[in-house]
């Protein structure tokens, strides 16, 4: 894809977020892997911030039970040293708990589980987020998500209702919940919660080749209402995950990396360069976790790390352009 020949100043150098984040996948094969030196190349990029994602696994959607996958899952203690190893780099960590589905069929993930009884499958799920959040506090993490994307459970108020009382017993952070980018209204529980965060995989164009102008008008229609609803709440927003594969066609399918597609890095930087552009001093965005720094990256990477890549540069000039931030 050809890129457009805009002057990109502003938008390159905007102010950015506080929280100036980056996710980072704990998915290694081996459950004991060092991550210190992906936390070294995100500190370089100029964040503030790293999410932290770890992942407990259910059979299939109708499953009721989560428990860690050897060879899937961090351990406890390598969780607990990278949270270190992220402070020791200056880095603040959100601990981002999420769920994994070993068998599915088309179009079943976590936010379409449908287990035979929720009363187990919330029990489950209720020693799973508690086990998370004694290594967080135990460990000093800032914020700690409760649950992500997890569609079909979220209009059950009350054991999410219980859940996160409980979590405030052994926890003294903030509690944070992040919602599927076009399901966050009809979640029952924001009043709980400490932060409004959203998964944020919009479809931008119908274009396999679009113009950048097309880009960032499609995000300000998306902005609107997702800035009022957050006012409407009263709470600060964060963008828990936020990135596009680095294939063609990534601006109009962002929530799918499996499509066999050539790689297409400038693609992915164009949605970048659009983001910042859209969002930048948005006084309602607290937070941004650019999603996912782990994996091999680089120029022959069609998956969603911008390591290695153009889209990264982006990230780095923006994070650290602070200095000249207006607030």
């Amino acid at each position: 894809m050809a890129l457009l020949a805009v002057c990109l100043g502003a938008a390159a150098y905007a102010t950015p977020p506080p929280q100036r984040g980056i996710a980072l996948g704990l998915f290694d094969s081996d459950e004991n892997f060092d991550y210190g030196f992906f936390l070294d190349e995100i500190a370089a990029q100029g964040a503030s911030h790293v999410s932290l994602v770890t992942v407990w696994y259910q059979k299939d959607i109708e499953a009721e039970e989560l428990r860690p996958r050897p060879g899937y899952t961090v351990s406890d203690g390598a969780l607990a040293r990278t949270i270190e190893q992220a402070r020791q780099r200056g880095l603040r960590v959100l601990l981002f708990p999420i769920i994994g589905v070993e068998i599915r069929k088309a179009n079943e993930w976590r936010g379409r589980i449908k287990p035979k009884s929720w009363d187990a499958w919330h029990a489950s799920y209720h020693r799973y987020i508690l086990h998370i959040a004694a290594i967080a506090e135990r460990t000093g993490v800032e914020t700690l998500s409760v649950g992500s994307e997890l569609l079909s459970t979220e209009r059950t108020r009350e054991p999410w209702a219980r859940l996160i009382a409980d979590t405030r017993k052994v926890y003294r952070g903030k509690i944070l919940y992040s919602a599927n980018w076009d399901h966050y209204e009809p979640v029952s529980f924001w009043d709980l919660v400490d932060v409004m965060g959203v998964t944020s995989y919009y479809e931008l164009s119908k274009e396999r080749e679009p113009a950048l102008p097309t880009l960032i008008a499609s995000w300000e229609r998306w902005k609107r209402p997702l800035v009022s609803f957050a006012k409407r709440i009263g709470k600060p927003l964060v963008f828990t995950e936020i990135g596009y594969p680095s294939l063609d066609g990534c601006n109009m399918y962002p929530w799918d990396e499996t499509r066999r597609e050539s790689v297409d890095l400038e693609e992915q930087e164009l949605c970048y360069r659009a983001f910042v552009a859209a969002w930048e001093d948005e006084p309602a965005l607290e937070g941004i976790y650019f999603w996912n720094w782990y994996g091999p990256g680089g120029i022959l990477d069609g998956d969603y790390s911008p390591r290695g890549k153009p889209a990264a540069r982006i990230i780095q000039r923006w994070y650290r352009h602070r200095r000249t931030a207006k607030r």
